[in-house]
């Protein structure tokens, strides 16, 4: 497995424009919430007398990959993810329909992300590697 340098400077080679960087920062942030309420979104699995959500389901191999990174980047996405559900979960005790938001929210900030990579004059990384989708909020995060 790569190092969380390797991956990062990789991710970085398609990210140099400062444009697509503001882009991303916002983008990349809003995307993985909206990836979040789409799962979060799916029929909840039963499990004797509770319910189980796929978030937790998936959330376990996404940390796991965090955490071989390094225990700061496990931590922090872990927080960041936690953050989103509670996002979600507010928005949906407000009666926000969260299947629609986050659809919306997908679309309307991966045509962010291609205007972006458009202006970069460079192809999205996750085009060679899926694993950068996992990547691209570490990396967003870790700028200055």
């Amino acid at each position: 497995m790569k190092s969380l340098q390797q991956w990062l400077d990789a991710y970085g080679e398609s990210h140099q424009n400062s444009t697509n960087r503001k882009i991303h920062k916002i983008a990349v942030p809003g995307i993985y919430l909206s990836i979040v309420g789409l799962i979060w979104c799916l029929p909840q699995l039963p499990a004797g007398s509770l319910s189980i959500n796929w978030v937790w389901i998936v959330m376990v191999p996404v940390m796991v990959f965090y955490l071989r990174l390094s225990r700061s980047v496990f931590i922090q996405m872990l927080i960041f993810t936690l953050a989103c559900l509670a996002l979600i979960t507010f928005a949906a005790m407000l009666g926000v329909s969260i299947f629609y938001l986050s659809i919306v929210l997908f679309v309307v900030l991966w045509v962010m992300q291609f205007i972006g990579h458009k202006v970069e004059g460079k192809k999205p990384s996750f085009f060679d590697d899926l694993q950068f989708l996992l990547i691209g909020p570490v990396w967003v995060f870790r700028q200055k």
